[in-house]
């Protein structure tokens, strides 16, 4: 009877080993499908990013340009998952709200503060490395709006330094 005794003491260490090792992947997993939830789509580091302002009637006068720009892998609550880099444009201070990820899409309001401020809406279509999406703008009281494309792949990590940077070229 003893014997059987320390058999199920150790089925009963056994157990409690089997248990912790669940709990943790349990929790890894969920920390996974949470880095998701808050944003972390598309995955921090430096990207190469091509972008193309349009604006109404003049969609063929519209220039690429490239960028590189550097996405924290980690977002803050005020930050915009992604940045519109089109020069002169009001977005600096500006958030995101109603942020939905749907599989492989990215979906947020543009929120700015002020009363009759700049607002817009993006949509992005994300892979392991790659992003690509559409911001529409309309630039407050002026009721002027614009489009800005994105097509971006990842070409690296980001130096401490560069995280949040936008390099033109």
């Amino acid at each position: 009877m003893h014997q059987g005794t320390e058999h199920r003491s150790g089925d009963g260490k056994m157990t409690v080993l089997r248990a912790f090792s669940i709990a943790m992947v349990l929790g890894m997993a969920i920390q996974a499908q949470l880095a998701c939830a808050d944003g972390r789509l598309p995955q921090g580091g430096s990207y190469e990013l091509t972008t193309r302002l349009e604006l109404p009637h003049l969609e063929r006068w519209a220039v690429d340009k490239k960028t590189i720009i550097c996405l924290p892998i980690y977002l803050n609550d005020d930050e915009l998952p992604i940045p519109i880099v089109s020069a002169n444009n009001p977005f600096a201070k500006c958030w995101s709200a109603n942020v939905t990820i749907k599989a492989a899409e990215l979906e947020y309001d543009i929120v700015c503060p002020g009363r009759g401020a700049a607002k817009g809406h993006a949509v992005y279509l994300i892979t392991a490395d790659t992003f690509s999406g559409r911001v529409a703008m309309v630039l407050g009281a002026k009721n002027m709006t614009m489009t800005e494309l994105q097509e971006a792949r990842r070409i690296g990590y980001c130096s401490p330094g560069a995280l949040g940077s936008v390099t033109r070229f």
